[in-house]
């Protein structure tokens, strides 16, 4: 059934036959989809509302559509996708929200809505994705976002179990804090790349379970305050690749536990924080593969050279690196030396007791 361009304002449910497979709505002029729109079209198959005047998706528009396969929302004014707009579409294959003004995805928009195989959000202004934007989807293929995302909230992605591939690339960001994967889980393929990740705050991504490949890639990166990855997450391959990062992480704020690790064409700041960093588990256990394979940003007369080109053992380590090494070793030190004081007074102990035996 077309019915397009017919200055229709409200959507003419009781004019359409209920055996309807292909419904086309197109360049029409309703404002709003009220809940239940379409109930009683259970053969309904694809459904294509582009080009209306949409500004508001209520509450389960689209109840009540057990076939319902394609459905397409594009080039509209649609600002917010509201919670439980698209809720509880069990079979549907595709929804198409490309080209409209949406701005926010907000608290439970997709809950139970199942076996999805793409959700397309690009080429929207989209800043922020809230708290439990998709909670409640399971068995996704894809999650197409748009560029220029900045704000991303602690749980936006819980609850998003069964997800074959996300990406998301050239965020704006002032830091990737904590929570924001908690709960994600069963995921074929996550990439975080072209962005500025600003600051990577601790537990980033803490809680995240069962990714099979995980990507980090060609990123600005201000600083990395914690970067922890456990064998309990089930990690399969991080690969850390082409990042430019600003400031060196200690050691001792890195752990990571995963089962593959590809750290490479990464640039560096080569300063006295590089003893700390080939110390970590970035350089996962091989120094000499390391400085082959990653760069420096800085200082300026080395930006952009192998570190494998600069005299590692030449730069100084730095005095709080030095201190702490001294205090071990000052530890480890008063430790020996307690350890012998101990020593002999148990031997002085036995002297005196076999000096006595003697004289009895």
């Amino acid at each position: 059934v077309l019915c397009n361009s017919g200055g229709l304002q409200e959507i003419p449910l009781k004019l359409l036959p209920p055996t309807v497979e292909h419904l086309s709505l197109t360049r029409n002029d309703f404002p709003i989809i009220k809940s239940d729109s379409f109930a009683g079209l259970r053969f309904l198959k694809k459904l294509s509302l582009d080009g209306n005047n949409i500004s508001l998706i209520k509450p389960f528009a689209f109840r009540g559509l057990p076939r319902l396969r394609d459905l397409s929302i594009q080039h509209t004014p649609l600002e917010t996708v509201s919670p439980f707009a698209f809720a509880g579409l069990q079979n549907i294959s595709a929804i198409f929200l490309s080209y409209n003004k949406i701005k926010k995805v907000e608290s439970y928009a997709f809950a139970g809505t199942i076996n999805l195989k793409q959700l397309v959000l690009a080429h929207n202004p989209l800043l922020k994705l809230e708290s439990n934007a998709f909670t409640g989807m399971t068995e996704i293929d894809r999650i197409t976002l748009p560029s220029g995302i900045r704000t991303l909230e602690a749980d936006c992605f819980n609850g998003l179990d069964t997800l074959g591939h996300l990406q998301l690339a050239f965020m704006d960001l002032r830091h990737l804090k904590g929570g924001i994967f908690r709960g994600l889980t069963n995921v074929n393929y996550l990439s975080i790349q072209e962005s500025d990740l600003g600051n990577i705050e601790g537990d980033a991504f803490n809680d995240m379970t069962f990714v099979r490949n995980l990507n980090i890639l060609n990123n600005k990166i201000d600083s990395i305050q914690w970067l922890n990855f456990t064998w309990e997450q089930h990690v399969g391959h991080l690969r850390f690749q082409g990042n430019h990062i600003l400031e060196i992480p200690r050691a001792e704020t890195l752990l990571v536990e995963v089962e593959k690790l590809t750290v490479i064409q990464n640039h560096f700041p080569c300063d006295c924080h590089v003893h700390s960093l080939l110390d970590g588990p970035l350089a996962n256990g091989s120094m000499i593969h390391f400085v082959s394979k990653n760069y420096c940003i800085s200082p300026l007369e080395v930006n952009g050279l192998p570190m494998s080109s600069i005299d590692i053992d030449s730069i100084g380590r730095c005095q709080e690196e030095v201190t702490r090494g001294n205090l071990e070793a000052s530890k480890d030190s008063s430790s020996s030396a307690q350890r012998l004081s101990t020593f002999c007074s148990y031997l002085n102990l036995m002297l005196y007791f076999l000096k006595l035996l003697r004289i009895t």
